[in-house]
């Protein structure tokens, strides 16, 4: 099995030989190594996007924005990622972002993935009828599992969502109840038997 290190590395290589900047080359690296070690098929999906990249010239996007729709290419997914995970503060204000046409998207994934981290906050990503949840870069949980090659997704709606327990005020309460009980008085007697390493001197 190959080694996550070894992952990043030639994932970086390859891509940069490929023509992505340097820059560039060490966040795809990042992204599919972090995408393999949540199960995703990164390399693979990757290493086809690479076989066709000369011969097709994806939309490569810059700035996001609420709507980005592309009339006949494809998103690059390496573009659109970068410029999401650069401009994360700014798209939360925006609470919810459609695009359309994405090449490979699970590339797109690992970027989005960061920037839940860097944001604070988890998103909700759906991609035609598969749905993903990014937790702060910790997991991606989703209905998409399968190792194999996705060429496209035709809608993405993205949406920030808000940080809320997932439990109540009173079902808090309780458990603090609980948890309380665990403190008991202290007595003469524990303190004796706390206080110290005794008689006993294992120096």
């Amino acid at each position: 099995m190959r080694s996550f290190s070894e992952i990043d590395t030639i994932s970086k290589r390859a891509s940069r030989a490929k023509g992505f900047s340097w820059g560039s080359a060490e966040e795809i690296g990042k992204s599919i190594k972090q995408l393999e070690l949540f199960g995703l098929p990164g390399l693979k999906n990757l290493n086809q996007y690479l076989k066709i990249y000369d011969q097709n010239k994806f939309q490569k996007i810059k700035l996001v924005s609420k709507t980005n729709i592309s009339e006949n290419k494809s998103h690059c997914p390496i573009s659109l990622g970068i410029s999401f995970l650069d401009q994360i503060k700014s798209l939360e204000k925006l609470n919810s972002i459609e695009l359309n046409k994405i090449a490979y998207p699970i590339l797109f994934l690992s970027f989005a993935s960061r920037a839940s981290e860097v944001l604070g906050k988890k998103i909700f990503i759906k991609m035609d009828e598969k749905e993903f949840i990014l937790n702060f870069n910790q997991s991606i949980f989703g209905n998409y599992f399968k190792n194999e090659i996705w060429e496209s997704a035709n809608i993405v709606l993205i949406n920030f969502l808000d940080n809320n327990n997932s439990f109540s005020e009173q079902e808090w309460k309780e458990i603090t109840k609980f948890a309380n009980d665990t403190f008991v008085d202290e007595t003469d007697e524990l303190k004796e038997k706390s206080a110290g390493a005794g008689l006993t001197d294992n120096d």
